[in-house]
């Protein structure tokens, strides 16, 4: 015998209102990703020594953003294997947008194809937020080299030894000087790197080491003291804070084009919503005529793009310097 039962029209009705009811609750209940976003300090790596560049930009940004989110922002330099500890450190930080890095095209574009063994992956296990600014390094000597032209500096280092210091082996002013080097055809252009901060800058002054490309705003007050003598930047026009300073391209070496960029970035992981929040705030104040001025004035230009956008340009940046490295057969250090 087959039994059947017809459930009364209002049981039905109430039965599925209280399904649908239970059903939405989670989805009202459900927190957004970024609610009570940030309720304690943030943390922003700087993978340099202090006095850096890196440093510099990052010290620029982090006061203004952490007025804007309401709480402070710290930067901790964790210097050391060409930014790659710093790196490391922050790639591997729990992804809830409380540890930033500003980076750097040698960490994020440049190291993953001169260091083996790296103990992160710079495209990978990092969000790009925005880039914050770009600058070109200048080709500086001291007062002990007589060559006051690029053609005179490239004369002089084919019959001479000459060296060039750097921050760092794998930073973009050793890069820059590897890429002279070949592009130039300097049969021996000895890299003489640094730890970082300003060691490097008084070498090249007193004479120990013969030139450098360097990040602008490291050498720039001592070019305008005269300390320094600038022959030519490295990015594809000139700067106006050195109007009267060619090109490298310009000035004897055809089609060279290299330019320092320093961006914020985040672990792999962290909610949309805070690295779109993160984004709109540091766009914002790269905005303020304070801050844009105070860039301006170090020689970097603020730039300030969308996640998105600054993501594709680091993966341009990362095949582009690969595959320079790979024909300029460039090694580290």
């Amino acid at each position: 015998m087959t039994y059947s039962f017809r459930a009364p029209r209002r049981f039905f009705l109430a039965s599925t209102a209280l399904a649908l009811t239970i059903v939405a609750v989670p989805v009202y209940a459900q927190p957004s990703a970024a609610e009570g976003y940030p309720n304690k300090p943030l943390t922003m790596v700087v993978p340099f020594a202090a006095g850096s560049v890196t440093d510099l930009l990052a010290r620029i940004v982090a006061q203004p953003l952490g007025d804007a989110l309401g709480q402070s922002v710290i930067v901790e330099n964790k210097a050391g294997a060409d930014g790659n500890i710093g790196a490391a450190y922050a790639a591997a930080a729990k992804p809830d947008g409380y540890t930033l890095m500003m980076g750097a095209a040698s960490t994020n574009a440049i190291n993953p194809s001169l260091h083996k063994n790296l103990k992160f992956n710079a495209i990978k296990d990092f969000t790009p937020i925005t880039n914050v600014a770009s600058m070109p390094n200048v080709l500086v000597v001291g007062s002990d080299v007589s060559a006051r032209t690029v053609q005179e500096f490239i004369q002089a280092a084919k019959t001479e030894q000459y060296s060039f210091a750097s921050s760092g082996a794998g930073g973009s002013m050793h890069l820059s000087g590897e890429l002279f080097k070949s592009m130039a055809q300097l049969p021996d252009f000895l890299h003489i790197p640094y730890k970082g901060g300003s060691a490097p800058v008084t070498d090249v002054i007193a004479g120990r080491v013969n030139a450098m490309f360097c990040n602008l705003p490291l050498c720039l007050p001592h070019i305008r003291a005269g300390k320094l003598h600038a022959l030519g930047v490295t990015s594809n026009t000139r700067t106006p804070l050195l109007p009267d300073v060619p090109t490298l391209a310009e000035a004897g070496v055809p089609g060279y084009d290299v330019v320092g960029w320093f961006g914020l970035f985040a672990p792999t992981g962290v909610p949309q919503p805070i690295i779109d929040r993160l984004n709109h705030e540091v766009v914002q104040i790269l905005r303020e005529p304070k801050v844009k001025a105070l860039l301006l004035a170090q020689g970097a230009e603020p730039i300030g793009n969308s996640p998105k956008e600054f993501a594709a340009f680091v993966q341009n940046e990362h095949d582009r310097w690969a595959k320079i490295i790979r024909e300029a057969g460039i090694t580290p250090q």
